[in-house]
């Protein structure tokens, strides 16, 4: 399992994961529950590097019902989903804290939004950096590379770190006259 890069602490029978345990993946997400003949087997949850959650019930490592919890909180359901329909496109921190004050913008549901590195994208789960084209999780440890379907959606989706100087030019000046 180490030489995956995967590691388990939990109760074992006969050499394999039996009982409860914390089975974490190489991309970090930790798998924390009950374990049968090695796979998962009961309720757990599978908590991801980004903080959000999936609670459920698996069966012979299949899960066979659950719910994804997002990491601000917002419960996803398959009906009667009400958030980000098309009529309130408004940010789940916007609908449970309310809107800011005009000029105010919100960009993304995180306020204020994460910084990010110079000449990279911000993927939702991490950094990019379209130059070594590696996917990095928020705290610097490499998550995955990018093949060419990611790397495109991500440089024509996702936010940029500022690469030009946007700042204030007074009325009647141009940078040209500076």
């Amino acid at each position: 399992m180490e030489f995956m890069g995967s590691s388990y602490h939990g109760d074992y029978n006969n050499g394999r994961m039996e009982g409860t345990g914390e089975y974490t993946l190489p991309t970090h997400t930790r798998y924390v529950g009950e374990m049968k003949d090695g796979m998962f087997h009961g309720k757990g949850v599978l908590h991801f590097p980004n903080g959000s959650k999936y609670e459920g019930t698996w069966e012979k490592g299949i899960c066979k019902e659950g719910k994804y919890t997002f990491s601000d909180g917002l419960e996803y359901k398959e009906t009667d989903w009400d958030y980000c329909d098309g009529k309130d496109r408004r940010f789940y921190s916007e609908r449970c804290n309310g809107l800011k004050p005009a000029g105010e913008s919100q960009v993304i549901d995180r306020d204020p939004p994460r910084a990010i590195p110079d000449g990279c994208y911000d993927s939702g789960d991490g950094f990019y950096d379209p130059s070594t084209r590696v996917v990095k999780d928020y705290d610097g440890n490499f998550l995955r590379n990018a093949d060419d379907q990611e790397h495109e959606w991500i440089v024509r989706t996702c936010r940029k770190s500022w690469d030009e100087f946007t700042g204030h030019c007074p009325r009647g000046n141009t940078l040209e006259e500076k």
